[in-house]
């Protein structure tokens, strides 16, 4: 009897074991089917041209700061050997070469070529004929399509991840971005939306179909220029903005509200933000910062309850689900996951044990 009962309890433990084991491979694996990116890989570019890239490159040429922003987001910014002079702000950006020419997007092609990239990024700006030099000499080059939207940018990232072999930290910059976006959302769901004005130098501001106007409309504000009926980037009269009555205005770090502005409510209650130029013009991965930095400004109270409201949520699932994650919110800078895996693995495991004798979780 004493050794039937032995006999019985290791069947037990070799069971549960061998459950573990297979659970656990079944959960890395299906991580690793959502964070391996696969090669070779071709996509269409906004040339037209189908660019294949046979193996994960190892030297990578950014033509833009949002291109070098992205990788250093997702995690490939040691694979980065060329920058534009746009991109000095990153972290060690001043050690990759300077492949800018004199023109705000001018390339210069014998640069570029010189660094001998397995991949060069290239934004919409860059004009199809760079792109054809580039070509010619034997370099494989992708170029984006124009980012309109948050979720064009959302669309950009996890492609540059797929591009660059960075399919892991793609998909979890989009994660800690729409994090942000959705405690944004929560926060100015049916709050007043203040009147605002992006103040540029010269007289300038930003109309619709900037993405100063979605960074305003996205943390629940009204953009004076785009009511004025102003497109693009272009001269507003100081007689406007005063009709106008902007309630706030946004400045680039450093910049100044014009004395000419100075009956408006903005400037009588001092209600000016300072945004970072860098992220505000990007369509990159750290737009979503000015988004939460100025919802937060302008709506403090609703947005520290969908902050808080959403840290809850996440807490909640966190400690539901027995995992390690770091969970980040529109109020954190930082994003970091310990845990891979799916939900609702660790359940079955426990009931077979109970059955014999007697979550984990995946989260810029």
């Amino acid at each position: 009897m004493r050794h039937r009962l032995l006999s019985a309890l290791l069947l037990v433990t070799v069971v549960v074991s061998s459950l573990g084991a297979g659970v656990g491979a079944g959960v890395a694996g299906a991580a690793d089917a959502q964070t391996t990116c696969k090669f070779p890989v071709t996509k269409t570019d906004a040339t037209g041209a189908k660019v294949t890239i046979n193996e994960e490159p190892k030297r990578i040429v950014t033509l833009s700061p949002s291109a070098a922003q992205t990788m250093w987001k997702i995690g490939g910014k040691d694979k980065v050997v060329g920058v534009s002079k746009y991109s000095a702000y990153l972290n060690g950006a001043s050690e990759k070469t300077n492949v800018s020419g004199a023109g705000m997007t001018a390339v210069v092609p014998e640069k570029v070529v010189s660094l001998n990239p397995d991949l060069v990024l290239a934004p919409n700006v860059i004009s199809d004929e760079t792109v054809k030099k580039l070509r010619n000499a034997g370099l494989t080059v992708y170029k984006f399509r124009e980012a309109k939207s948050i979720d064009d940018i959302y669309a950009k990232t996890n492609l540059t991840g797929q591009l660059t072999g960075e399919c892991g930290g793609a998909e979890k910059t989009v994660s800690w971005m729409k994090d942000r976006i959705e405690t944004v959302h929560q926060a100015v769901e049916g709050e007043d939306s203040p009147s605002v004005m992006y103040v540029m130098s010269g007289g300038y501001t930003a109309g619709n179909g900037t993405f100063m106007d979605t960074i305003i409309t996205q943390a629940g504000g009204t953009n004076v220029a785009a009511e004025a009926g102003i497109s693009g980037y272009q001269p507003i009269s100081n007689e406007v903005v005063v009709k106008q009555k902007p309630q706030w205005f946004i400045v680039s770090t450093g910049a100044k509200v014009p004395d000419a502005y100075s009956s408006t409510p903005a400037a009588k209650k001092n209600q000016t933000v300072s945004l970072n130029p860098n992220y505000v013009s990007q369509p990159a991965p750290q737009i979503v910062k000015p988004i939460a930095k100025l919802a937060k400004t302008l709506h403090p109270k609703a947005y520290q309850k969908a902050n808080v409201t959403t840290t809850t949520e996440k807490t909640k699932t966190s400690t539901a689900s027995d995992s390690r994650t770091t969970t980040t919110t529109a109020g954190s800078s930082t994003s970091t996951s310990e845990s891979g895996g799916q939900p609702g693995f660790g359940i079955p495991i426990a009931v077979v044990a109970l059955g014999l004798i007697g979550l984990l979780t995946r989260r810029f």
